[in-house]
């Protein structure tokens, strides 16, 4: 294999692009300013976290692909991507972002077009918004098109889910470690390195996310924390566990009790959620929508007598990520419209406080034609070592 060091074939590139142009067409646009890393790699193969100071994606109706950036990231755009045409970005002080991507747009003769723009990424902040804005501003038509490449996104080729499965994988050897490793006294961050250890082993990617995860006081967080503690008895370590595979992200999610004494509430908790991550499996269906999953989740904790405990969202839908986040819009929240179809890939975690604890389990599924097909797996049993 020689560069660029592609995760897909040109053909596949290629397909997606000229689907991207299609929906510019359709939409009266001459072409689209890109921000988000994620869809710039679906594009085209480009690997970089160098978003997070400058870079922009241009592409055309005509054929034309233009990516500017940083000098440092010239090496990325050669060795990852079937990107051609390379713009650098002066990076000194005083020099203006703005400036650059005009030139680019002058050079495809774009004055006077309507050209899209993604503003709800974690690529463009509000001030290269405000300066872009201030600088093209009667000189082209501006378009917010945030979504139009991340929608394609969503249903995935099948060279895509065979990434996602073997991210799954590496998510189910993740929860063996940590069963393996979890118990009364171990140090938090032991079981930490354990799991950055099977990740890179398995080849694969650290998590977009931080995982959140931690015992005692730290277990009912949904975020992560710094501060390393060690497990007491009678404990609880939450795991919310993720990885990628050519950064496509799977996740699961789970808790393991230390004991010997387990309180009554662990067990109701964990009966209602293998119940409800059952039903919502059972909904995962083509033609039901985001929402449905949602009211199945709901209905269930309802059941079983803890629905003022439960989250207000239960999950989201999963794929290509980078840091800070692998979660993909949208959402699963009461009414989201979405409809399922088949290669869509979603994250679901079913998770209930009540009295002064919560627990909960997940699982990644990909929506087929008939019966959903779970790519990460927990034991729906309560999980207690000592």
């Amino acid at each position: 294999m020689s560069k660029p060091y592609l995760h897909f074939t040109r053909e596949e590139f290629t397909s997606r692009q000229t689907r991207v142009r299609e929906l510019l067409c359709e939409r009266q646009l001459d072409g689209l300013l890109l921000f988000q890393i994620e869809d710039m790699y679906w594009l085209t193969g480009l690997d970089t976290d160098g978003f997070y100071v400058f870079h922009c994606m241009y592409i055309g109706v005509n054929g034309e692909l233009t990516y500017i950036a940083r000098r440092v990231d010239r090496g990325n755009v050669y060795y990852s991507s079937v990107i051609d045409d390379y713009r650098e970005w002066l990076e000194a002080a005083g020099s203006p972002r703005a400036d650059t991507i005009k030139d680019m747009l002058v050079s495809h003769g774009m004055q006077g077009k309507r050209i899209g723009i993604q503003l709800d990424s974690m690529g463009i902040t509000a001030q290269l918004h405000l300066e872009i804005d201030a600088l093209l501003n009667g000189w082209c038509e501006l378009v917010p098109q945030s979504r139009l490449v991340s929608d394609l996104r969503l249903v995935k080729s099948e060279a895509e889910l065979a990434y996602l499965r073997k991210a799954g994988q590496i998510c189910d050897k993740l929860h063996a470690v940590t069963v393996q490793h979890t118990r009364s006294g171990v140090f938090e961050g032991t079981v930490f390195g354990k799991i950055a250890d099977a990740i890179y082993a398995n080849d694969g990617d650290p998590p977009a996310l931080r995982n959140p995860m931690g015992c005692g006081d730290a277990a009912p967080l949904g975020r992560y924390v710094s501060g390393r503690k060690h497990m007491g008895v009678n404990d609880v370590f939450k795991f919310e566990l993720g990885c990628g595979y050519r950064h496509y992200h799977a996740a699961n999610f789970f808790n393991i009790l230390s004991g010997p004494d387990v309180r009554p509430i662990y067990q109701r908790l964990n009966d209602a959620a293998g119940h409800a991550l059952a039903e919502v499996q059972a909904t995962a269906r083509p033609g039901n929508t985001v929402g449905d999953l949602f009211e199945a989740h709901r209905r269930v904790y309802a059941e079983h007598g803890f629905e003022d405990g439960i989250l207000f969202s239960c999950g989201y839908t999963m794929g290509v990520s980078f840091p800070p986040t692998w979660v993909i819009q949208p959402m699963i929240i009461r009414d989201a419209p979405l409809v399922l179809e088949p290669g869509m890939s979603l994250f679901t975690h079913m998770v209930a406080k009540a009295e002064d604890t919560s627990l909960g389990l997940g699982e990644q599924l990909i929506v087929t034609q008939g019966e959903p097909e779970v790519i990460s797996h927990v034991p729906r049993n309560l999980l207690v070592t000592h």
